[in-house]
């Protein structure tokens, strides 16, 4: 494949694109193939985040005349949130048309992106699927730690336990504009980086899942979430603890729950691994495992941020 941007119909050859020049039903056709969870605001915002590091293959379309977008990959730079950590950026949407799958797409943009944050020096990092780890062991990656997607199938009515109404955690609160710079503070250090763009983002796109735990006037946790596709995605979930965390889960899951059971949709969370207690509490109020992801780093090594403290992730494309 040659590096072009060359959009021209009949292209006789696959060709390396840019993403940009791509239209949402494009996009949207790659992860609705990988019945990936995405909505067009989710790509326009991936686009835009990643600086102009985004790539594609097109290829012809011997049916319909024309070209087809057969497959993906993008990069999210991260600027690192502590001076001990060496600035990331995160590798997302690797997908491929299944009619164009075996032909070495996916590791074409990967290794394209992976020279690409070499040459800026950015540690690649990323969420594998259990189809994918294996691409990614043999590209030089390395498991960090894993997490669990749970989901909780479209349900009328279902019943849900009361956040905690009085103790140490009666600071459960919705989420206020004041709120940033706090929430930058406790994000910072369990992330690895600023990713405070991406999380004004998601509180507008749900707000009933914007919840703070604030304990003695210091905020000790924050939990937001977003519209999807076939579902709403409560995460992420930053606290000290988990009995924190879980009361943020318990504060927003009865409102959120009913948004989704109105819509059709289930709710979805990617909960950190082992994490005993939410798990235990997310099977009594309806979730059902799903399939797990492994954080990994390109040339190993611990991934960023503070493990201890991410409790549900934003999801493996946005970390």
């Amino acid at each position: 494949m040659t590096a072009s941007t060359d959009r021209a119909a009949g292209a006789a050859q696959p060709q390396l694109v840019g993403l940009t020049g791509a239209t949402p039903a494009e996009l949207l056709a790659l992860s609705g193939a990988a019945h990936w969870n995405q909505t067009e605001e989710d790509w326009r915002a991936m686009l835009a985040m990643s600086q102009g590091l985004a790539w594609g293959v097109r290829v012809r379309d011997e049916a319909g005349g024309g070209s087809v977008l057969a497959a993906s990959t993008l990069v999210l730079p991260y600027q690192a949130g502590e001076s001990r950590q060496a600035p990331f950026a995160w590798i997302s949407m690797v997908l491929v048309l299944p009619p164009w799958r075996g032909r070495g797409f996916a590791a074409e943009l990967l290794r394209r992106a992976l020279d690409e944050l070499a040459a800026r020096r950015l540690r690649p990092v990323l969420d594998a699927t259990p189809a994918g780890r294996p691409v990614y062991l043999k590209q030089g990656f390395a498991d960090g730690w894993g997490f669990t997607r749970w989901r909780r199938k479209a349900v009328a009515g279902a019943e849900v336990a009361p956040p905690p109404a009085r103790g140490p955690m009666t600071g459960i609160r919705p989420r206020r504009p004041a709120d940033w710079p706090a929430i930058e503070a406790l994000d910072r250090p369990a992330f690895g980086a600023n990713r405070m763009p991406l999380l004004r983002l998601l509180s507008r796109r749900l707000p009933q899942a914007a919840w703070v735990a604030e304990k003695d006037g210091v905020l000790r946790g924050y939990l937001l979430g977003r519209d999807g596709r076939t579902a709403l995605q409560l995460g992420p979930l930053v606290a000290d603890d988990d009995r924190t965390a879980l009361a943020l889960l318990q504060a927003a899951l009865p409102s959120v729950g009913a948004t989704a059971a109105a819509s059709g949709r289930d709710v979805i969370v990617d909960l950190r691994d082992p994490c005993r207690g939410i798990a235990a509490w997310l099977q009594g109020v309806g979730f059902v495992s799903e399939r797990p992801f492994t954080r990994m780093v390109h040339g190993g090594g611990a991934p960023p941020g503070d493990a201890a403290r991410l409790v549900l992730m934003a999801g493996p494309e946005l970390g």
